[in-house]
């Protein structure tokens, strides 16, 4: 029977990305960059069935993503109805990129069991239509997702042993958001006054990003990254009826982060469409902003992870 399991992690996105140019090919409005996390991680087993069923942290779902995303697959490969199964290790749906590494970890899982023969770029391409953000989780390290081939496929920019930062993970909530990212941005793109703003913006911040990764420069890329982050929640807080992702816990843990930085500790924030923080460091900083961040007022627990590597096949032993 035809079967493979494969291990994917999450990513952060640096300079993000909110909005879309199409429907179904999930192609972003803008590009981004991102770092692979290690110790996060969705493990997806897929083997042939007499039905498609999907299997969620052990519980059976009716997935509207996954689906369309099996069709759009069917339509160029010939694949039988298939027994998903899918696990996190950390909250779903709740602004820590499970979705990234969820389609990164399906597509590879169904390119191996089905001897597909991809690839990498091909693999990128695909996850992306099931999920934007999944194209970068498909590389370790540091990833961009653009449009400079014409076909909006990530590219590594940056192995993880090359800069090896740390994030510490302040979790918030452990609640799935109530509005998700797709539902998000489209509603951003259609009620922002300051979406055409932000797309512009967001190709200058690429392209500093990109400079910063190559030359290392951790306070450069700090003020990029933080500075995307904060348009991106500007954005999604003009829209109607607004997005506010964040609660009380997140705004004292970004007032922590500035009060380390200004302490001389080389670390910056960054938050994605949920209340979680990453907090992003230089390795030597890491367990200060751990103890720093764990005793926050509603924080409910660190995670501390390094950059990891792309999506990945289970190898039975």
């Amino acid at each position: 029977m035809n079967q493979a399991t494969a291990l994917a992690h999450p990513n952060i996105a640096l300079v993000k990305y909110w909005g879309k140019r199409t429907g179904k090919t999930n192609i972003p409005a803008t590009p981004s960059l991102s770092i692979t996390l290690d110790n996060l991680v969705t493990r997806t087993s897929v083997r042939e069935s007499e039905r498609d069923q999907i299997e969620i942290d052990g519980k059976v779902v009716s997935d509207e993503k996954i689906e369309d995303f099996l069709v759009q697959l069917r339509a160029a490969y010939s694949l039988p109805p298939l027994s998903i199964e899918s696990s996190n290790n950390f909250p779903t749906s709740a602004g820590l990129a499970s979705s990234a590494s969820g389609f990164a970890g399906l597509l590879t899982a169904i390119d191996t069991a089905f001897n597909l023969e991809m690839s990498v770029s091909e693999r990128s391409i695909w996850a992306r239509k099931g999920s934007g953000s999944a194209a970068r989780s498909i590389f370790g390290g540091f990833a961009s997702l653009d449009g400079e081939s014409g076909d909006w496929c990530a590219r590594g920019v940056l192995p993880a042993r090359a800069w090896p930062l740390k994030v510490v993970i302040a979790v918030t909530s452990e609640k799935t958001k109530d509005v998700g990212s797709t539902q998000g941005m489209k509603r951003s793109k259609q009620t922002s006054p300051y979406y055409s703003a932000w797309t512009e913006s967001t190709k200058s911040d690429h392209a500093a990003g990109l400079s910063a990764i190559s030359q290392q420069d951790f306070s450069r890329l700090a003020s990029i990254a933080e500075s995307s982050c904060l348009k991106m929640h500007a954005l999604m807080l003009s829209s109607q009826p607004p997005l506010f992702y964040w609660n009380g816990a997140t705004v004292e843990t970004i007032a922590t982060v500035r009060e380390l930085q200004s302490a001389g500790v080389s670390v910056f924030f960054t938050v994605d469409a949920g209340p979680q923080v990453k907090a992003v460091c230089q390795e030597d900083a890491a367990d200060i902003v751990a103890e720093r961040l764990a005793n926050v007022p509603g924080v409910l627990k660190t995670l501390v992870c390094g950059l990891g590597p792309g999506a990945y096949v289970d190898q039975p032993r």
